[in-house]
């Protein structure tokens, strides 16, 4: 699939935007924890009222990834993800 940049610039924002409530938002946070996988997290987020696209998400995912730290890199492959999805809670979103 192609993406045109003007309109992945706009889901990463909406993603940003995401992110920032998920910091105050527990609620949120649980519903993404049960997600079972991407296409319900997207739609989880739309329920909220954010628009983001797979490929925003997964770039997030990525650089998330690549910033771990050894530590937190062992933790996640203990199985400290959220769900099924891969979704990583990181120390700045939980406040």
């Amino acid at each position: 699939m192609e993406y045109h940049l003007p309109l992945l610039a706009m889901s990463e924002e909406q993603l940003a935007a995401l992110l920032a409530k998920l910091k105050d938002d527990a609620g949120l946070q649980e519903k993404l924890k049960g997600a079972a996988d991407l296409d319900a997290v997207l739609a989880i987020a739309k329920d909220a009222g954010f628009d983001i696209s797979k490929a925003a998400w997964l770039r997030y995912q990525a650089n998330q990834t690549l910033e771990l730290s050894d530590e937190e890199l062992e933790g996640i492959a203990g199985g400290n993800l959220i769900g099924h999805t891969g979704i990583l809670i990181c120390d700045d979103m939980q406040g």
